[in-house]
């Protein structure tokens, strides 16, 4: 058994154990293995910003932490919710970015969990004339995003 299979199976029982009906699909991308949880009964995973979904994803990345290793991302989403997040988030930076390009003046963004911090930094990334750094001490940090010298 693969360990995406492993992990589908896991995800599988906690829904279950939550009495949820929702049927994982997997796609792998570029970033990694997304396991897409469908069904009516998303909504109890989506609620209050996805609090259940960001849950059952640290459950997901404490279980195969070994296994996985830091290379190896799975995303553990539901009915396209954290998709449909991730995009926003994307499109928020790069207006940052472009704030900080015209003004020259740094921004913020956050706070932000370390999933969130990561697709900020991958999009800034895109852009050679600006750059991100995470400040604070806690799980939530604040990305800062500048121009380049």
């Amino acid at each position: 058994m693969s360990l995406t299979e492993q992990i589908t199976g896991f995800v599988q029982n906690v829904v279950d154990a939550m009495g949820l009906t929702l049927t994982p699909r997997i796609e792998e991308t570029p970033d990694g293995t997304h396991i897409n949880l469908e069904g009516e009964d998303g909504g109890v995973l989506v609620r209050r910003g996805g609090e259940g979904l960001q849950a059952l994803q640290h459950l997901v990345a404490t279980a195969f932490r070994k296994q996985l290793g830091d290379d190896n991302r799975i995303v553990v989403d539901c009915n396209g919710f954290r998709r449909d997040k991730d995009a926003e988030l994307k499109q928020m930076a790069r207006f940052i970015a472009g704030k900080v390009l015209s003004s020259g003046i740094p921004q913020e963004m956050g706070p932000l969990n370390p999933y969130e911090r990561r697709i900020v930094h991958l999009t800034i990334a895109e852009d050679p004339k600006v750059t991100s750094e995470s400040i604070g001490d806690a799980f939530m940090k604040t990305v800062i995003i500048s121009t380049k010298n």
